[in-house]
């Protein structure tokens, strides 16, 4: 999408002129899958699919929004002073959640505006468009109010936003990937502390391959915060007799030595998975500085393994795409990403194998699913910012 035709999509919408044009990615997650709400470290990176905004100020106090990629709901109205949540406003509320929570931090609007929002992210595929409208609304705000708010501090707000706001208890992964995303870097982040580092994704001779299943991610929002609670017991239980604050404060040998306080099946695979998938995202981001990427590439297919039998959040689309993936030649390792039971899966991927990929697994998933998966190659994008 160009700058051009997004500003004449916005004068055909709202019949006025575009002032300026921002973009912000979308992300994957290279390793690290519900760690982020463990106290444990994540290894995502942003994406050049995500979500483009024109901007225009208004003279009055109205708020007036359109997503193409909502067209049904056409043209959404609130003013910059009731910034109440609307189970009605639809997808608006996650830029009105960030007003009301940039409100909260002292920040002032004393306009209105119109904002024309056009994603490139398939619908529902978890590549995370929350957070990037989410970043897109901060970036835009804090460019045209002159808010002066950090980037990190955008991050922090877009969580709150989800969580206070929108209602889901998510972790803080999504949004720092798309707010801190840097080009060819993946971000290792630890989630207890916020400390992070850039690493560069050198694939060498190899590609991420997206393999969306086309299942809506119906964010199994439900399971989601099922999963959070079963580990937040589970943590509670290890912590009668263990001096710890998160599941990722242990090793997988401290865990196994003081799973017998849990004493509840459920709860030790689905602890087991926090503690195991944050060792592996430690050990993979090593692997990928060290360029050993057949290391990389097992402990990515690790991570969907743990995924499905002690997490349970995958689903028979994403196991049917990974272990398909794992069967091709020139596959170093595949997994879901996301936060599972559709959405989207990764592989990495030899760059002359790619076609033979997408053939073959596409065919063995429209062969036992029913319908058709979809591929593309992942870039790693920079965060968000005005064109």
């Amino acid at each position: 999408m160009n700058a051009t035709d997004l500003k004449k999509e916005f004068s055909e919408i709202f019949d006025t002129k575009p002032e300026r044009v921002f973009f912000s990615p979308g992300r994957i997650n290279l390793i690290g899958e519900h760690t982020d709400y463990n106290g444990g470290h994540v290894f995502p990176c942003a994406i050049t699919i995500g979500t483009y905004g024109v901007y225009a100020p208004r003279t009055d106090s109205t708020v007036r929004m359109y997503s193409a990629n909502i067209p049904d709901s056409g043209v959404v109205t609130f003013d910059v002073n009731n910034l109440e949540y609307d189970k009605a406003a639809g997808w608006t509320n996650y830029p009105k959640g960030m007003m009301n929570e940039l409100v909260k931090t002292g920040a002032k609007f004393d306009h209105g505006f119109d904002l024309y929002v056009h994603g490139n992210m398939p619908d529902g595929a978890g590549l995370s468009s929350s957070a990037s409208i989410e970043l897109l609304t901060g970036a835009i705000l804090n460019t045209a109010f002159n808010l002066g708010v950090s980037q990190l501090d955008l991050v922090k707000i877009g969580q709150k936003c989800e969580n206070n706001y929108v209602g889901v208890n998510s972790g803080i992964m999504d949004q720092f990937a798309v707010g801190m995303g840097k080009q060819e870097q993946a971000i290792l982040l630890d989630t207890n502390t916020l400390d992070y580092s850039y690493a560069p994704v050198k694939l060498g001779n190899h590609v991420i391959v997206i393999m969306n299943t086309n299942k809506r991610r119906e964010l199994a929002d439900s399971k989601y915060n099922e999963r959070r609670s079963e580990c937040e017991e589970a943590l509670r239980r290890l912590q009668t007799k263990l001096d710890i604050n998160s599941l990722g404060d242990l090793t997988n040998d401290e865990f196994d030595e003081a799973a017998y306080l849990i004493n509840d099946e459920t709860l030790i695979k689905r602890a087991r998975h926090a503690v195991s998938e944050n060792q592996r995202t430690i050990r993979a981001a090593k692997a990928l500085a060290d360029d050993d990427l057949k290391t990389f590439g097992d402990l990515v297919t690790a991570s969907h393994v743990s995924l499905h039998f002690d997490y349970e959040v995958t689903g028979k689309e994403l196991d049917t795409l990974a272990e398909a993936a794992w069967k091709q030649p020139g596959v170093l390792g595949a997994r879901m990403t996301g936060a599972g039971f559709g959405g989207c899966g990764i592989a990495i991927v030899e760059k002359d194998q790619v076609e033979a990929f997408k053939e073959n697994v596409g065919k063995i998933y429209r062969d036992k699913i029913g319908y058709d998966a979809d591929f593309y190659i992942a870039e790693v994008a920079d965060g968000p910012k005005e064109l």
